[in-house]
This record gives structure tokens, sequence and C-alpha cells, in this order.
């Protein structure tokens, strides 16, 4: 399932979550352009087993970490998610809010990703882990919101519209099921996608928006 766009209307124009995807987007440009790519990634990514939780300086590498990608289409993926969802938690939660709300959820993903395996030397990159606490949080507020959805089955395509509720449930299902399958390789040291980390933005993405108390009927 492919998101392709929503029929959530917005008030405001969202221009926090375009000036997150330039960012992620100017980064990957000086990561591509850079002599080392895989030199670049290892100076800025996030690396569990070299992280202190008591020292301030090792959370530059969890934001840094944030704003870097591996590939063309790791990137062009989550920009996406992050344009259909971003805009209507941006108009919601309003523009400085969504600021802090974008980064505690990608610092809270990637310390979920840490606790699950700490002595990981894996490097950890991607938006991926904060654009899932935007889709916890869209989840929250709006379940009711139509998802005009790209399904692909062999050579089978069409286009369904499917309640964000349901496209996003399945969405988290797939992570849970993902994550706790593949547990031990995490543990031993594989590499892979941080499914623990699309977990964790995605349930402080709900949290946060629960604890507000900043339900939205749709």
């Amino acid at each position: 399932m492919f998101p392709l766009y929503d029929s959530s209307p917005r008030r405001s124009v969202p221009f926090i979550n375009y000036l997150l995807i330039a960012i992620n987007v100017v980064i990957f440009y000086f990561q591509v352009t850079a002599f080392d790519f895989e030199g670049f990634i290892l100076q800025y990514a996030f690396i569990p087993r070299e992280f202190a939780i008591f020292d301030p300086a090792s959370y530059f590498y969890v934001l840094s970490s944030m704003f870097m990608h591996g590939s063309i289409l790791h990137i062009a993926s989550n920009m996406w998610f992050l344009h259909i969802f971003g805009d209507n938690v941006e108009d919601h939660l309003g523009h400085l809010r969504y600021v802090f709300f974008y980064l505690a959820a990608g610092v809270a993903a990637t310390l979920a990703q840490y606790f699950i395996d700490p002595g990981s030397p894996i490097p950890l990159i991607g938006a991926s882990g904060a654009i899932s606490g935007v889709s916890g949080a869209y989840f929250l507020l709006f379940k009711n919101a139509q998802i005009r959805t790209l399904i692909t089955t062999g050579f089978f395509i069409r286009t369904v519209d499917l309640p964000a509720g349901f496209f996003l449930g399945i969405w988290f299902l797939i992570q849970l099921l993902s994550g706790f399958t593949t547990f031990g390789s995490v543990s031993s040291g594989e590499g892979g996608v941080a499914w623990f980390a699309h977990i964790g933005g995605f349930v402080f993405g709900w949290l946060f928006v629960t604890l507000l108390g900043k339900r939205k009927a749709d």
C-alpha cells in the first residue's frame, strides 16, 4: 500500500513541513556530493554503542541522523509520507509546536531503537522515526480521513480510498510484526530497517496528541 494523497483540508500553509522537506533534500545533496559518501554517514549518523545517554553532546548525532538518508528511494518515500501526513498535523498543532513535536518524535524514535540494542555498531539514519511520530498523531487526529492508496498485487494495480485509521493501523501492525520477528537479527548486530524506531515514533506521536488533549472530530 502506498498513499497518494489524503482528503483532509487544512487552514494554513504548512511552511514548517515544507522547510523540513527542503532541509532533508539539501542535506541529502551534500551527502551524495561528498567526497566520501559512507564517511559522511559515519561522521554524522547515530551509532548506538557510541551514545552516552547522560552526555548532552551525544544528542547532536540523534538530531543530525534524523536528516540523513541512505538512498534516493529512502529519502523519496520518507518525504512523500511527510508531505501527505505532516501538513495536517502542523495545521492542527500550530507551526512552533509542530517543530518541537517533530524533533521530539525523532529523538523518541531513535532512543526506542537504542534501548532495543544499545551495543549496536550499525549507523542509524533517516527521518522515518520522526515521520512515524507524525503518522501516530495523524492516526489519532484524522482517523476518518480518506487516503487514496495505490495497491499492487503482482501485475494487478489499482487505487482505493481507505480510512486513515485503517491505513495507518495496518502500517503500524506491519512495523510491530516486522520488529518482533526480526528481533534476533537486531540483537545480533545485523543491519536492516530500524523497526523499533518506527514503533517508538508512532507511539510517541499518539501519546503526544493524547496527553495534549487535542483530539479532532473528522
